[in-house]
């Protein structure tokens, strides 16, 4: 049995199982359209006009990096990013959502183009008691519901995910069945992205396991060679007070030009907060075709005053590999970073 075959067994057992042991609907939700590195903490401020409610978030952040590859400082005079959605409940009770998200990063010593970079996400989305339908630039929504914690301050721990990926446009549906939630996306060139996630309590800890499977397109780091890929991934997580312990784990098979290639990761990190102090330590390995993986993040957010913090981080990355004669994947970093970020 194919790996596809077998995911879509996996999304449709967990879709029955959730609905028979709980015997609840789908509840409509807000779905985010970040899926940037880095995320308000903050709860949205609303304003209501009429039967139309508004929800602004978003964030500001002035980085300062160090290249630790060759002692070189670089830095980023602001990143903004803001999420606007506009919502109204119709009379057969299904709610719409408009749903908009930007982020703008200038980094004229970074290399960019003197006007910086500016990129943004957009879905119009109707959800009911059956769960959510979104159409737009929807890429993000399974991996956002199955992902590992995002680490603290200026903490990116890289190769964290499927190198393949399904296009930014398309359809996704998010339902949840009492404590699961099933997502799915299918793009505008027939790939595709289907999870699974399981939250409960038990006791004084909370337990947290999701499954995602990714059928999407990969593209070599030179740019010369795109495969089509297959992927699935897993991801345990406990919260204990308030610190968080999480696994993921994946493998991934690279298909194109007569090569056909493995790849499989596993990750893990930490996570906790004491007053107003944040700490993560996380690390991944991985192995392609035989070559080495690797990275390393560390990270601390202290809380100045609400939505005021202070980021640090360290970031280490480090894979290379030919195949398919191009330069498949060529990442080598090492930096530590510092911002004053202000989040609403």
């Amino acid at each position: 049995m194919t790996i596809a075959k077998s995911s879509r067994l996996l999304m449709l057992a967990a879709t029955l199982a959730a609905g028979m042991g709980t015997g609840q609907s789908a509840t409509a939700q807000s779905i985010s359209l970040n899926y940037e590195n880095l995320s308000s903490m903050e709860e949205p401020l609303a304003l209501e006009l009429g039967d139309t409610t508004f929800l602004l978030s978003g964030l500001g952040d002035t980085p300062t990096t160090l290249n630790l590859e060759d002692g070189r400082e670089t830095s980023a005079d602001f990143i903004g990013n803001m999420q606007i959605s506009a919502q109204t409940q119709l009379p057969n009770r299904w709610r719409v959502e408009l749903t908009w998200f930007g982020q703008y990063v200038s980094d004229e010593n970074l290399g960019s183009e003197p006007d910086g970079q500016y990129e943004d996400n957009a879905a119009l989305s109707v959800g009911g008691a059956w769960g959510t339908l979104l159409g737009g630039e929807v890429s993000g929504v399974v991996r956002e519901q199955t992902r590992r914690l995002r680490g603290a301050g200026n903490a990116f721990l890289a190769f964290d995910n499927a190198m393949g990926a399904v296009e930014n446009r398309g359809g996704a549906y998010v339902g949840r069945f009492g404590p699961w939630v099933i997502s799915s996306i299918v793009d505008e060139a027939n790939g595709f992205d289907l999870g699974a996630m399981f939250q409960r309590p038990i006791g004084d800890r909370d337990y947290r396991l999701s499954a995602r499977f990714t059928k999407g397109v990969y593209t070599s780091d030179d740019g010369l060679s795109q495969f089509d890929t297959e992927a699935i991934s897993g991801v345990g997580e406990l919260v204990y007070g308030s610190t968080s312990f999480d696994i993921g784990a994946g493998y991934e098979r690279f298909m194109a030009h007569g090569v056909d290639a493995d790849r499989w990761y596993v990750s893990s990190g930490v996570r906790t907060k004491t007053g107003v102090l944040s700490l993560s330590l996380e690390g991944h390995y991985g192995r392609i075709e035989g070559e080495d993986e690797v990275s390393a993040a560390l990270g601390l957010q202290y809380d100045v005053a609400r939505g005021l913090s202070l980021n640090l981080g360290y970031n280490y990355a480090d894979a290379e590999l030919d195949l398919g004669g191009g330069r498949f994947i060529d990442t080598r970093d090492e930096m530590a970073i510092l911002s004053l970020r202000y989040s609403f």
